[in-house]
């Protein structure tokens, strides 16, 4: 209806144009008649004058005649051509008011009155539509009322502290550790208190300065390599990041010597290209080392198996639906560089330090804090959406690519991000989907 419409103005406006340019025709044959009909008079007042003048020659007066005979017969096919000119235009005029846009304005209102009828129908269809619904919306409101009744603020905060429990045992008293004994002296000005084996003595003070509070900020602790030190959950995952990390390592070496023995392989058939005698010791100490990242592997599956063992034993069947979102799918965009470069240097780190020394004091609350650590009231940053995500699972939200989101709690190594949208809602999304920059 839209193209009809527009059909219809144009054609009214073609009409138009063809009207004003036989107006124009018909101003231009009226100037014309009227500049004829003046020299006509001209020529005729000078023929009579010389005419009359007895100092003018006879030739004088006959051309004078002639131009005068001329102008008058120029003069005259002029008024005809203003008169065909006129009748023209008029007829043109009373067809365009009388028949072209009448017509025209006809089938605009055909055009009208068939949108009001489609219109009708619509809303009719609209209508009928809205009252099949209406059933099934009340029906969805007196569940929302009937489940809005059966809220069960303890069972539901029972089964959320039976979900994240850590499983440790509470801190023990703290001793009394006495200064005012003597201190014992170093032999020596230049030992410093240091003891034979080479480490420094650990005093009082230095031992038990580290706090017990569930919800402090960043405890930092000696933790184990196996991370034990960890709740469940956490230490299945951090495991298994190490777990990744070697076999990512296993291939890089199989690969690399896989590669040597094709140099050698070439260096034997073309001595002149190299010494296959040089490429030994490399393809020994790739062997060392795959050899070592197998027994890594080995030991990491021991322990991650353990974990697992010790997650599904926490978690009761009932439970299972109350889990955090879900790995990342297989799918996802290769872009995760930086969370899987910083996962990987925390992991470095933490392998770096030294194991736990039986019965050392050390504090039992280190990254369990920060799982519990109260809601900043403020992000901390901000991000952009670098792909779509739809948020199905329970803890998720949805985002959309090129989405501005509000970064409200960092990736702590499991690939997820909490995050808020502008028009309101917070949840986890993947971190490989975002573009992170902090405040």
């Amino acid at each position: 209806m839209k193209q009809e419409r527009k059909m219809h103005f144009q054609e009214g406006r073609r009409a138009q144009q063809q009207l004003e340019s036989g107006f124009k025709q018909l101003e231009n044959s009226k100037r014309k008649f009227e500049r004829d009909c003046r020299e006509a008079e001209k020529a005729a007042q000078n023929a009579e004058r010389l005419d009359q003048d007895i100092n003018a020659t006879k030739a004088d007066v006959e051309k004078a005649k002639q131009q005068a005979h001329l102008r008058s017969h120029m003069a005259e096919e002029s008024k005809n051509e203003y008169a065909a000119q006129l009748q023209r235009f008029n007829r043109d005029q009373a067809h365009f008011y009388f028949s072209q846009m009448p017509q025209i304005f006809d089938k605009l209102q055909d055009m009208d009155e068939r949108r009001a009828t489609h219109l009708g129908a619509g809303y009719g269809l609209l209508s009928e539509a809205e009252l099949q619904v209406l059933p099934i919306i009340t029906k969805c409101l007196e569940g929302m009322k009937v489940a809005a009744a059966a809220v069960d603020s303890k069972n539901d905060s029972q089964v959320l502290i039976e979900l994240h429990k850590s499983g440790f045992a509470r801190p023990g008293d703290v001793e009394f550790e006495d200064f005012s004994q003597p201190m014992n002296r170093a032999p020596s000005d230049s030992s410093l208190g240091t003891p034979s084996d080479g480490r420094p003595e650990l005093r009082g003070p230095a031992r038990s300065r580290a706090k017990r509070w569930p919800f402090g900020k960043k405890n930092k602790t000696v933790v184990t390599e196996d991370f034990s030190h960890l709740p469940p959950e956490q230490q299945r995952k951090r495991l298994q990041q190490q777990l990744e990390e070697r076999n990512r390592e296993l291939q890089k070496e199989v690969d690399q010597r896989e590669a040597l023995k094709k140099m050698k392989d070439v260096y034997e058939k073309t001595p002149q290209m190299g010494d296959p005698a040089s490429l030994e010791p490399q393809i020994a100490e790739t062997l060392n080392n795959i050899e070592r990242l197998k027994l890594e592997v080995q030991k990491y599956e021991a322990w991650l198996a353990e974990a697992e063992s010790r997650v599904l034993s926490n978690r009761g069947d009932s439970l299972s639906r109350h889990t955090r979102p879900p790995d990342p799918p297989a799918s996802a965009p290769p872009d995760s560089s930086s969370s899987s470069n910083s996962g990987s240097q925390e992991n470095k780190e933490s392998s770096e330090e030294p194991p736990l020394e039986e019965g050392q004091d050390t504090p039992i609350y280190t990254e369990f804090d920060e799982d519990f650590e109260e809601e900043s009231a403020s992000p901390i940053g901000h991000c952009v959406a670098i792909y779509q995500f739809e948020g199905s699972s329970e803890g998720t939200i949805s985002m959309a690519e090129g989405e501005d989101l509000s970064l409200m709690e960092e990736d702590k190594g499991d690939g997820w991000t909490r995050v808020r949208r502008k028009q309101g809602g917070e949840g986890y999304v993947p971190t490989s989907y975002l573009r992170v920059t902090l405040n």
